[in-house]
């Protein structure tokens, strides 16, 4: 067995990808407020219905609820069966419907629909959704699905059992698959003001925003209300408020930069450094320490008509090997960029850097927010 002292990943994760900023000598380029930031009440719906897929050939389910919603919608078409007989069915399988409801959609436009089973159905390739609501959080109906789906994966059992799966065949997708008969309200055209909520809380970019905005209409026109949100003066005619606010998402604004942040992914072994992180006066040595043990089994057996049993000893070998540890040492101010540098130049593995960052922001020697993920 082999031990080493701070090992974070195997050896495929030696490979990791050390990313950094660089971007502290360039200037910073200008973004459209379109990009950096959405219109508040301007946003999709999420969507959700429960219904049935039919025609699928013999690899659907016969579960208690799809027994049960078949037989609700056979009585939907006046057909009643006996409460003691339960349907022989498997071409059916029970679903769920979901679709996201882009905002401003309008009663009759079309919207993409998936779906995908509840229940044990084997595939739903083949099978045809039949007419499903789809309500909002509500409970308001909003759309309703219906159609012939496409599934991009496939299964095929032996009569073995052995059985092959390829990508996921219980899920499927409509394109175009749900009539819209519900506008939502996003309250677009009744406020007085249009409030602009960045992507990225900043209060840097909040108060750049808000000037760019002033220097093209006119002063008092934007006021930052927050770090994430910017309240524009609108005018009142929807015509004019929609050429308007295409006015105002155009305008270019330079993102205040980001916190100083070091993001480690302990899984895949990334390590991202932002521009801004400095550190301060510090010394370090890190050192990689291996330890080799080796199990060896002895066979002793009595001698020549001799009284005795044959035995099996271990035999423990453990060796120690200790690199040598260098020592190096920064200035205040220094990037962390200089000191991944040197780290690199004595060959350290992404497990070194992470012990050597963790170390040294217990040491408060780093000016950054340290976070794992």
């Amino acid at each position: 067995m082999w031990f080493k002292q701070q090992k974070f990943w195997s050896v495929v994760s030696l490979a990791a990808l050390l990313v950094f900023s660089s971007t502290a000598s360039k200037v910073a380029e200008a973004q459209r407020i379109k990009d950096v930031a959405q219109v508040s009440g301007v946003r999709s719906n999420q969507l959700m219905g429960y219904g049935l897929v039919v025609g699928l050939p013999g690899t659907g389910e016969r579960t208690p609820f799809t027994d049960q919603t078949f037989r609700t919608m056979l009585g939907n078409f006046g057909i009643n069966l006996p409460e003691n007989q339960r349907p022989q069915i498997n071409n059916v399988a029970a679903v769920a419907v979901h679709a996201d409801l882009p905002a401003f959609s309008k009663p009759g436009q079309q919207i993409d629909v998936t779906v995908s089973s509840v229940g044990d159905a084997d595939s739903l390739v083949g099978g045809t959704l039949l007419q499903t609501y789809l309500k909002g959080a509500d409970g308001e109906v909003y759309a309703v699905a219906q159609g012939n789906m496409v599934v991009g994966g496939l299964g095929a059992q032996g009569a073995d059992g052995s059985s092959i799966v390829i990508n996921t065949p219980t899920v499927g997708r409509i394109p175009n698959g749900a009539m819209v008969e519900r506008e939502v309200d996003t309250g677009f055209a009744q406020s007085e003001h249009i409030t602009f909520n960045l992507n990225r809380p900043d209060f840097t970019t909040a108060k750049r925003m808000a000037e760019a905005i002033n220097n093209m209409v006119g002063p008092g026109s934007a006021t930052p209300m927050d770090a994430a949100s910017v309240r524009v003066i609108a005018p009142q005619d929807i015509s004019q408020r929609v050429s308007y606010l295409s006015t105002l998402e155009n305008i270019q604004i330079t993102q205040g930069e980001a916190a100083a942040r070091i993001v480690i992914n302990s899984r895949t072994g990334t390590i991202v450094v932002g521009n801004n992180v400095r550190l301060h006066r510090a010394a370090v040595a890190h050192g990689n320490m291996q330890v080799s043990i080796m199990e060896n089994w002895q066979v002793t057996q009595p001698g020549a008509f001799a009284d005795g049993e044959t035995v099996v000893t271990p035999q423990t070998t453990i060796d120690i090997q200790q690199d040598d540890a260098r020592m190096f040492m920064f200035d205040p101010g220094v990037s962390l960029n200089d000191l991944i540098t040197a780290i690199n130049q004595i060959g350290a593995a992404p497990s070194d850097i992470i012990a050597v960052l963790e170390a040294l922001k217990q040491a408060g020697a780093i000016d950054g927010e340290l976070v794992v993920i």
